[in-house]
């Protein structure tokens, strides 16, 4: 959701090359988030224990934030101007606040599963030496997708539609946003169970 930004920070140096400088920065903001909120479930030794129990509380975690943010409709306007050198931190802070590195939590820990042929050690043993590299693969993964998406929706406006369009046309994601939370949650919770 932060192309508006890029757009916004090419129109203001009035350079195409800022487009693609500031959907850089959005995505290391956003594939630091990601990486922060699934390394320490990649490090979780009783996810071998408790993996369905972990799944379907980060599936119920997820919906709750979409339930919250359906609820709360407020976006905090100071968030609306962001000059394009602090676009990494602000593509870190949304990505955490809107839950997108949460989201990511029980399809993560369902890529994770343990098979029931593995025995306790040998799946902790398994669970704590590859995880990592789950991590980095599923946060590249998200990342490219945002940043393919989020660069389409931004060069198409920046090139093509211009700001008069943006500013005519505007409408809020907020809603699509909750939605898929509360989706994805509920797909995870019963990903758990089955």
């Amino acid at each position: 959701m932060g192309w508006p930004l890029a757009v916004s920070a090419a129109l203001f140096e009035q350079k195409p090359s800022a487009l693609m400088r500031a959907l850089a920065a959005l995505a290391i903001g956003h594939f630091i988030a990601m990486t922060a909120i699934l390394l320490p479930f990649s490090m979780m030794i009783t996810l071998v224990e408790y993996e369905v129990e972990i799944r379907i509380g980060a599936g119920l975690l997820v919906i709750g934030l979409g339930l919250y943010l359906l609820i709360n409709r407020r976006h905090p306007r100071f968030l609306a101007r962001i000059s394009p050198a602090k676009l990494g931190l602000w593509s870190f802070l949304a990505a955490l606040a809107h839950g997108a590195g949460l989201m990511l939590v029980p399809i993560y820990l369902g890529i994770c599963a343990v098979s029931e042929l593995d025995t306790g050690h040998e799946a902790a043993f398994e669970l704590m030496s590859l995880n990592v590299s789950i991590v980095f693969a599923v946060a590249t993964a998200h990342t490219a997708a945002m940043m393919l998406a989020g660069g389409i929706l931004a060069a198409g406006m920046y090139f093509w539609l211009g700001l008069k369009f943006l500013t005519k046309t505007w409408f809020n994601l907020d809603v699509v946003w909750a939605l898929s939370l509360i989706t994805v949650g509920s797909i995870a919770i019963w990903h758990a169970l089955t």
